[in-house]
């Protein structure tokens, strides 16, 4: 499962729980004015999760994307030490 799947698993997951919590207010026995801030408030609290987990998504993928140009540049690096020796190597046989 890519982090991405992940990501997507939890942003479902949280409105699900927004849109539960919201029918289960507007069945209880409240009035208008209490049912309205209780709505307001289990919205900020999913507002916040989302928020919470896009931040630490995109933490993730700036710690894969830093691994990834690290590994990259570490390539770059052999590939050009072995181009070195090969050249080396190759006017070595030839004088």
């Amino acid at each position: 499962m890519s982090d991405s799947d992940s990501g997507d698993k939890v942003v479902w997951f949280v409105a699900g729980i927004a849109i539960g919590a919201t029918i289960a207010l507007l069945y209880a026995p409240a009035s208008g004015e209490v049912t309205r801030r209780k709505i307001a408030k289990k919205t900020e609290k999913g507002r916040t999760a989302i928020a919470d987990s896009g931040k630490e998504m995109y933490e993730r993928g700036k710690d894969m994307y830093e691994k990834g140009r690290k590994l990259a540049d570490d390539a770059a690096e052999m590939f050009e030490r072995g181009r070195k020796i090969v050249e080396s190597t190759a006017a070595n046989l030839k004088g």
